[in-house]
């Protein structure tokens, strides 16, 4: 189960399948450095984004 306190590269090399869901809402940092060391949750605020909206998509993403 992805939570808010992951890190962006984390979920993705743990769960390819949400990198679109990530490039839909803008957040394509995951060919830089900063994917390591960013949470989502820190990641969404940034950028706007639902949290909760967000989390709930990248977790239907990899339990269909």
């Amino acid at each position: 189960m992805i939570d808010k306190e992951m890190t962006i590269g984390d979920i993705i090399r743990r769960f390819p399948a949400t990198l679109p869901i990530f490039e839909r809402y803008g957040l394509d940092c995951h060919e830089c450095q900063i994917a390591d060391f960013e949470a989502v949750e820190h990641g969404a605020s940034v950028h706007k984004v639902d949290i909760d909206k967000l989390i709930r998509e990248l977790n239907e993403a990899i339990h269909p």
